[in-house]
């Protein structure tokens, strides 16, 4: 019982932090949530199939821990939960550094700042990389093939939103200031070096 109650402590944790976020934000009149909003076609699909599955994904991975069949603590399943806390983590701290520039999905019209400063000096999507470690830990702390499914899909969704949403956003918003950006810091974690 303790690990299945810590895994769904390191979950509302994360939801909290991800709708307290949106709601202060929307005390400054911040529209936070931009998934699907003036999109076409491919883009659109994308932002609203990552807005539905980020909704229902928490019920299946509630589900998951609350009819797993056992509790046991093996070292595997505590490693996997730790990889949750980590997702929360860096979540967290991606949210809090990006400060008021944070948006769910992009808006054009939206005049937001590039951040390139802590966590975002070793990931450029650390949000994503956040809710990935958060999603995979749940998975193998309590693995059934829904969750595989359902959680395989949302890290897909979170891929195809970087590649063919945001990236392309900064590109035109920011220009050569995210393509040095984009030179130095990898897509989820690290940085790239060059030989002079």
């Amino acid at each position: 019982m303790i690990l299945k109650a810590t895994a769904l402590g390191i979950m509302g944790t994360f939801y909290i932090c991800y709708f307290s976020k949106m709601l202060s934000q929307k005390k400054k009149c911040i529209r936070t949530d931009q998934l699907g909003k003036g999109k076409e076609g491919f883009l659109k699909f994308i932002e609203i199939a990552l807005k539905i599955t980020t909704y229902l994904l928490p019920l299946v991975q509630v589900i998951s821990i609350l009819i797993y069949p056992e509790d046991s603590c093996h070292p595997l399943r505590i490693a996997a939960v730790t990889t949750e806390m980590v997702g929360v983590v860096v979540f967290a701290l991606s949210v809090a550094q990006m400060k008021d520039n944070w948006r769910a999905g992009v808006q054009r019209e939206d005049k937001t700042n590039l951040v390139t400063s802590g966590i975002y000096s070793v990931s450029r999507n650390p949000a994503f990389l956040g809710f990935d470690l958060m999603y995979i830990g749940i998975l193998f702390a309590f693995f059934n093939r829904w969750l595989l499914f359902a959680t395989l899909f949302a890290v897909c969704l979170f891929h195809l939103q970087i590649v063919n949403v945001e990236e392309d956003f900064l590109f035109e918003a920011f220009g050569e200031e995210y393509l040095e950006y984009k030179g130095k810091v990898c897509r989820y974690f690290g940085r790239k070096f060059r030989r002079k």
